[in-house]
């Protein structure tokens, strides 16, 4: 023991982690960079800002963005709807089936959005040639309004289903939900109330990041809606770059930023509850 020397037994920290660390960020911080100088500096105007002040009035931003962040509320509410009370059922009373239902929700991650997007229309053609007489002709139309285009809601729930299985799944490995449940129910709460109140909250995180992953999928999402026809978000911004490629890379930017922004609000609103939780405890 006398001959150790204790500075050896103090492990060196790797010099090539700072190096993969700086390289991710040049990685990402080089091209967004990069973007921001194009949407500033106009040759023969110098450093401008008129592709950040002129957003907000363009034909069609407010409209897009306000679809956009429709369909994610309603996309949000169906996909927690579906799948929380499945999850729980499934880990208190039937956990051999959890392997069926993962993969089940991670095939949208191996079907190519094209394909999905192909069968979507092959489906929404097919109503109107042989329900045109049936009361389900008005579902079919009802469900492809322009103004709120549920049949996206409904593809959005299939494509964010692998991510909020994750969030979720990872939620409920963190805790004991069948001694949460059976305290309950031995305070006199039926079923939905012990899911409400014994359940819910300590699965804030899971659900906050389970949010955040489907409201960015929805913001950024185009192909499906491109192909179906609608004009959400991310088509626009598509759309418009053909005539005005400064303003279309500044929305970009301040997207980008604005989920950099709600990810790391998230982050923290998620360390302050478990310092929360871990101090009542």
């Amino acid at each position: 023991m006398a001959g150790l020397n204790p500075g050896r037994a103090l492990r060196r920290p790797a010099l090539w982690r700072p190096l993969v660390l700086v390289c991710a960020g040049l990685y990402f911080l080089v091209p967004l960079a990069a973007s921001v100088v194009f949407t500033v500096d106009v040759p023969g105007e110098g450093v401008t800002f008129d592709a950040y002040t002129q957003i907000l009035g363009t034909d069609g931003f407010v409209s897009s963005l306000l679809l956009s962040l429709e369909l994610a509320a309603a996309t949000i509410a169906v996909v927690l709807l579906l799948m929380v009370p499945a999850m729980v059922a499934l880990r208190l009373g039937a956990p051999r089936l959890r392997p069926v239902v993962e993969v089940v929700c991670s095939l949208p991650l191996v079907v190519p959005p094209i394909a999905f997007v192909a069968g979507l229309g092959t489906v929404l053609k097919w109503g109107p040639e042989h329900l045109s007489r049936t009361p389900l002709f008005q579902t079919f139309v009802a469900i492809q309004n322009p103004d709120f285009p549920v049949v996206l809601v409904l593809a959005y729930v299939v494509m964010a289903l692998p991510f909020v299985y994750r969030a979720l799944d990872a939620g409920l490995r963190a805790m004991d939900v069948r001694t949460l449940v059976e305290a309950a129910r031995s305070c006199g709460a039926n079923w939905p109330q012990a899911l409400v109140r014994a359940v819910l909250p300590n699965l804030r995180g899971a659900l906050l990041n389970s949010a955040f992953l489907t409201l960015a999928l929805v913001l950024g999402e185009f192909t499906v809606a491109q192909l179906l026809g609608f004009r959400p978000f991310a088509v626009w911004i598509v759309n418009v770059s053909g005539s005005q490629a400064q303003l279309s890379v500044a929305v970009s930017v301040l997207s980008l930023l604005v989920t950099w922004a709600m990810l790391l609000a998230l982050a923290s609103f998620g360390g302050r509850a478990r310092t929360a939780s871990a101090s009542r405890g």
